[in-house]
């Protein structure tokens, strides 16, 4: 099983993998990381294929406040910093970056256990045209080791 999510819903989809990793076999979040206060650990290892827009306002890769600080949105750097620890990958640098049009991709492939992609696109709140397909390749093993 995939669980995938949207916005809040990629909230939701983090805080799964990180809080109870066997509930799936994999996770993909869209455009949604931890939110405040971050979690110091998760319980264990996952494959997690997260997406998201370069230039997102709506759910910024460096997270933002609303309500006069009271909804904090997390970072996705410190997200993936989270589970880059948890599934025991030793450098913070991925194992390889890749480019494919207007898509970037960072591969931590090389941990203790788990897997952690991350696409970028150019776009804002929303996903690239091809993200279902890539991460239904991706869950399904086909094309691990290409460009995306």
């Amino acid at each position: 099983m995939l669980l995938a999510g949207f916005s809040r819903g990629g909230s939701f989809v983090w805080d799964m993998a990180c809080q109870m990793p066997e509930f799936a076999d994999a996770y993909a979040p869209l455009a949604g990381a931890f939110w405040d206060d971050l979690p110091t650990d998760c319980a264990a290892p996952v494959r997690l294929f997260h997406t998201h827009g370069w230039n997102d306002r709506t759910v910024p890769l460096e997270g933002r406040s609303f309500a006069d600080g009271a909804v904090v949105q997390g970072d996705v750097w410190a997200s993936l910093k989270i589970l880059r620890e948890t599934n025991g990958c030793d450098a913070r640098q991925p194992e390889r970056n890749s480019f494919e049009g207007d898509l970037w991709f960072r591969h931590w492939t090389d941990c203790a256990a788990g897997d952690i992609r991350l696409m970028l696109h150019k776009g804002g709140h929303g996903a690239p045209q091809s993200w279902a397909t890539r991460v239904m390749d991706w869950f399904e093993g086909k094309g691990l080791d290409a460009e995306g």
